[in-house]
């Protein structure tokens, strides 16, 4: 008797015992009667390349990577999706049945998939974005606003020598914003973005005054811990419309799942609330 082989997938980092995609992925998996597993593993750097060439013939179809492997996977990978290139990182791998290594990076997507289904009226178009933050998130969302054809990215970062290599890497329609200038140009806004840990729980406040950020302005945050950040408690007092940061981790899992075990998931109240468990 033939017994078909169960889909075996995972996510890959170092640390790993935080990561809350095995709890996604399991919860899909049994949602939808999917007979796989879905497994984390802490891998050192040094053992990244084996371990993904050994993982396809232990019978897996691919894996997440996380920190600090999503920089690296592409001196690895074989094949490389045009956004995981342009954004210098990938965070989803599948073991192709010819036998090469597909690296994507699905954070742009599941940031904008989180945006149109919380914030239905939101339009890229309507004007600038106001970037907090240059690290590998702000990469993916630079290069999914882009994407989606907004006029202008106003960028700032503590650090201001990595803004200017984002806007050096993507180009013309990036403005760096000095730090401290940030709050006189939220009135240029129309979609303000916290891509920073600032605000996290255990980490530093995220100082920014609002004064100047007008009603109309979607604020949207990376942080999902807590759910309602400090800058979405003071932007929803103001008035404005805000979208948290923990749709951005479910959106971005769906593409994987579908390659993986074959079956497209649904981002819904449901999986939130077992998220937020």
């Amino acid at each position: 008797m033939n017994v078909p082989n169960i889909p075996l997938a995972g996510v890959i980092g170092r640390p790993i015992g935080h990561s809350k995609s095995p709890r996604l992925h399991s919860h899909w998996l049994q949602r939808y009667g999917v007979p796989g597993h879905y497994i984390p593993m802490d891998v050192a750097t040094n053992d990244l390349a084996h371990v993904l060439s050994v993982l396809p013939k232990a019978g897996f179809r691919g894996v997440n990577v996380t920190i600090p492997h999503k920089e690296a996977v592409l001196d690895i990978a074989d094949v490389i999706s045009d956004r995981a290139s342009l954004i210098g990182a990938a965070n989803t791998l599948t073991f192709q049945s010819d036998g090469k290594l597909h690296a994507d990076n699905t954070d742009g997507v599941g940031f904008i998939a989180n945006l149109r289904q919380n914030a239905p009226g939101w339009d890229a178009t309507a004007g600038p974005a106001l970037v907090l933050g240059a690290g590998g998130a702000a990469r993916a969302i630079v290069a999914a606003l882009l994407h989606e054809r907004v006029p202008q990215i106003l960028l700032a970062n503590r650090t201001r020598a990595r803004a200017d290599a984002l806007k050096a890497h993507f180009g013309g329609k990036v403005e760096v914003v000095d730090w401290n200038n940030v709050s006189s140009r939220l009135g240029d806004a129309t979609t303000l973005i916290n891509t920073t840990s600032l605000g996290m729980t255990g980490k530093e406040e995220l100082k920014l005054p609002l004064d100047n950020l007008r009603t109309s302005t979607l604020v949207t945050d990376l942080v999902y811990t807590p759910l309602t950040t400090p800058l979405l408690t003071a932007a929803a007092a103001k008035g404005c419309p805000t979208v948290d940061g923990l749709g951005m981790l479910l959106h971005q899992a769906a593409p994987g799942f579908e390659r993986w075990f074959g079956h497209t998931p649904e981002v819904d109240e449901a999986l939130r609330k077992v998220m937020l468990r």
